[in-house]
Formats: C-alpha cells, structure tokens, sequence
C-alpha cells in the first residue's frame, strides 16, 4: 500500500455505515431465539448463497469477505500477519486439543488461506513440528507432550497463550505503525489481566502465574503476578492502581462484566484512529472492529441457542466500532 491511504480510507468510510451498531446488538439480544437473529443478519447482507442461514457457515463468509476486502485494498502481507496473530495461535491450541483427545471441531477453527484446521492438525499428528512457523515449533510440542502425557488442557493452553503473547510484543517493537504497535501492547496487557485474574480465583501460586504472563510495557509482570497470587482483593488493588480501576470494577460486578471490559477497552482504544484519514490506522481500525462484530455475534448466537435469558445475552454483548 505505500503511504498512500487516501483511496482505502476513502473506501473505509463508507463501508463503516454498514457496520453493526451497539442498537443492532441489542435488538438481536432481545429476539426469541438464533433463527430470528440470522434472518436479522440476513437482511443486513451477511453471509452469501452458499450459506443460507446457517449460523456458522454465515460467520465463516463474513471472515473471509473481510480478509478478501482488506486484501482489496493494498494491505500487505506483514499488516494481515500481525492481524491473524490471535487467530493463528487460537487454531493452533484447537488443533492440539482435537489431535491429542481425537475430537473434531470444525467450527472452532478461524478461516485462514494458511494456518487452518488441516495445516495444523496434518502437522501435529505427524509430530512434525519443524514445519511450523519458528516461533510456534517450541510451544508446540511443548503443549502437545503436556496434553499427551498429562491431559492438562489448561496448562496446554497456558503454553500456547503464552507464546502468542510474546510473539505479539515482539512484533509490536517491529512495527513502524503506531496502531499496531498500539493495538499488540493493548491486547498483551489486557490479555496478562485476564491470566492474572485467572490464577487469583484458583489459586495458583506466583511461580505459575509469572510464568504464563508476557512482559509488556503498561504493567510489571512480577508485582501483577505477586497481587493475584495473594488474593483477589491484592489484585483489584494493584489494577485500581495503575490505570485500570474500570477493569477492577467490572471485576467487581462479575467475570463475564470483566471479560466485556476487556474486549470492550480494546475497542475503544482503537477509536481514535477515525479521526486519522491519512494514515493506515482506518483501515486497521475497521478490519479490528469487524472482528470484534464478528466474534459478538458468534457470542450472542451461542447463548441464544443455548437459552440463555435476554439480560445474560446482553451481559455478554461486546461495544461495536460502528
């Protein structure tokens, strides 16, 4: 893309009107059930003719039609890498756990041209995990042999979290745009709270939790895993502290209300860049919110086939970028 945003910017706005807004999430929250959602979304253009109204392969589409757009655009390929970082390691961990256990989660999996559910399974039950990404080929086998040997489904995905959290800040120092270095530094610190919050409410020791928390520039990693190996209360303190007393608050009120905060600060955080129409963070904004539209619709179905009631749905439901 060069420097020249000008066009893809330009095309960004107007594809902003077409993005869910927090009134179109409350209205699904309030229908009767995951039909009446997907025919909702149906009538906004989700999906293609290939889908129909069935809710997993409509989300697949809306990934691929986002990717596909974002590709229109002249993003490259080292934007799009950094992008999929979460989405890649999140494959990876499913794949693990369909491989080690037998299981088959298709619908698990994020759409990716590249690192999907058969990369990753083909070389995971094959045991070879040189052919994976340098960064992954570790924690990989690391996991795998805990899940093999142990059947630790936690600590496998505590190695897996961990690795993808330091990759993240590692190419947040790479990068040369602001909001990706800002969006990663944003993601891992949000992320180590979640860990911490985590290790708090079951007891986990300091070696354990300082273990699973990535560094990163907005909070101390031994003082965050010393306050959640104490106890929870240490652990409010310590983020009332140091610039996250909302996230304390919504803890506060309960763990779903805390996992809203985070996705939704990540979301707000990324706000600003509208006002930035030549550079590239409109357009990495956007790609950012789709996702998050994406992953609340994925949410919202869940719960509606699940039955959860309407005030549980909408408890559940993340802050829109449109």
């Amino acid at each position: 893309m060069g420097d020249n945003y000008i066009f893809a910017v330009a095309r960004i706005r107007v594809l902003e009107k077409s993005l869910l807004t927090d009134s179109d999430i409350a209205q699904m929250s309030g229908m009767s059930d995951a039909d009446a959602v997907t025919a909702y979304l149906s009538d906004k253009g989700w999906g293609d003719e290939n889908t129909g109204r069935d809710p997993q392969k409509m989300l697949a589409a809306e990934q691929v039609k986002t990717d596909k757009l974002i590709r229109s655009l002249g993003v490259g390929d080292d934007i799009l890498s950094i992008l999929s970082i979460s989405q890649v390691y999140h494959n990876l961990k499913t794949a693990i756990k369909d491989v080690c256990v037998e299981g088959d989660s298709p619908y698990a999996y994020y759409e990716h041209p590249v690192y999907n559910a058969k990369y990753f399974t083909d070389i995971l039950q094959e045991k070879n995990y040189r052919a994976l990404p340098a960064e992954m080929q570790k924690p990989a086998e690391e996991a795998m042999n805990v899940m093999l040997e142990h059947h630790d489904g936690q600590k496998s995905d505590v190695i897996i979290d961990r690795a993808c959290l330091d990759y993240m800040e590692a190419r947040a120092k790479k990068s040369k745009y602001p909001i990706l270095r800002d969006y990663l530094e944003r993601t891992v610190a949000v992320t180590d709270v979640k860990i911490a919050v985590r290790g708090a409410r079951t007891g986990k020791t300091y070696e354990y939790i300082r273990d699973a928390l990535a560094p990163c520039r907005t909070l101390d990693r031994d003082i965050l895993a010393k306050a959640a190996s104490e106890n929870e209360e240490s652990l409010l303190n310590y983020l009332s502290g140091h610039g996250m007393a909302e996230a304390a608050d919504a803890l506060k009120t309960s763990i779903t209300a805390f996992e809203k905060w985070c996705d939704d600060s990540i979301i707000e955080s990324i706000r600003p860049e509208k006002t930035h129409p030549f550079t590239i963070g409109p357009v990495v904004a956007f790609y950012l919110g789709r996702m998050n539209e994406i992953s609340t619709v994925r949410v919202l179905l869940t719960a509606k086939k699940n039955g959860f009631p309407e005030e549980a749905v909408k408890e559940r439901a993340r802050r829109m970028y449109g």
